[in-house]
């Protein structure tokens, strides 16, 4: 079942928040578990309804009724890369995305998300991510510009019906055996800044290929059969050669919000799939290079 369109329309390129509630005196809710700027909203009459009725100081609704309000946005450092656009027409939008921006709003980095960013500059409020990179992967990144398309462009992802090409820079050991196919269970857990193995069936396939070598350092192919959260570098960490300028494996390091100076050498190189409305086979590769 599709979800309700939001009562309130996108601004400044960032959509409403959607808050589900636990039932009652709206008012008294939203204090109790945002504080009194939530409160504020509520007599600003900011807060509305799912069907697009104001919420008053009066107003009570059930359990697991939603209601809408525009969310106060985070001091961010902002990111100070362009996000260069490969392809646009009426459906998609498919853009070079840079290291160090988030794909869409989450935690705290909202305006300095690709999703925000080109809503804004390319004036389209209606612009939607069809897959996700993470926040330090460049690389091809896919959004559908209307609603009406979204569906059919990010079932294709969920099915896997999206052929992924990645590139990495990496140490190279001798003694390794490539190329090879690595298959585990990656769990990701909410809080967690790593995600790890455990035995049981696999859900994570990578195909691993060293492209060229040189002075211990090699470009790597990651072919991706799967989407696990940090599944590349994890697979990558698990065969001792992480990829250069990781932060998070084979272990955390603490990064400065501003510190721009060591990207991740993970780049999404190339998205091939038949499109869905035309049934046309699409490829879009990215221009951009890792460090050597």
């Amino acid at each position: 079942m599709s979800r309700r369109p939001a009562p309130l329309p996108a601004r400044d390129g960032l959509g409403p928040a959607r808050v589900r509630l636990r039932g009652g005196a709206v008012l008294v809710e939203l204090a109790d578990r945002f504080g009194a700027q939530a409160a504020a909203k509520v007599f600003a009459g900011e807060v509305v309804c799912a069907d697009g009725s104001v919420v008053t100081a009066a107003t009570v609704l059930p359990p697991n009724a939603h209601v809408y309000l525009y969310r106060d946005l985070p001091d961010e450092v902002e990111v100070p890369f362009d996000i260069p656009i490969l392809y646009r027409d009426d459906d998609i939008v498919v853009v070079d995305k840079p290291h160090f921006l988030a794909t869409m709003p989450r935690g705290g980095h909202v305006a300095q998300t690709a999703l925000v960013k080109l809503r804004r500059s390319l004036d389209l409020p209606d612009l939607s991510p069809a897959h996700r990179l993470d926040r330090l992967t460049a690389g091809v990144l896919l959004f559908t510009a209307r609603p009406q398309v979204r569906g059919a462009y990010q079932t294709l992802f969920a099915r896997g019906e999206v052929a992924k090409t990645y590139l990495a820079r990496a140490d190279v050991d001798p003694a390794l055996e490539l190329p090879v196919t690595l298959r585990s269970r990656i769990i990701k857990e909410r809080g967690q800044l790593q995600a790890f193995t455990e035995p049981g069936e696999s859900n994570a396939e990578t195909l691993i290929e060293l492209l060229d070598s040189s002075d211990d350092e090699g470009t790597y192919r990651l072919t991706p059969r799967t989407g696990r959260t940090h599944q590349l570098r994890v697979h990558m960490a698990s065969l001792g050669v992480p990829i250069h300028g990781d932060s998070l494996y084979p272990s955390v390091i603490d990064v400065a919000p501003d510190d721009f100076s060591t990207p991740l050498q993970l780049l999404a190189h190339r998205l091939e799939f038949v499109d869905p409305l035309t049934g046309g086979r699409r490829v879009f590769e990215s221009l951009a290079r890792l460090r050597s």
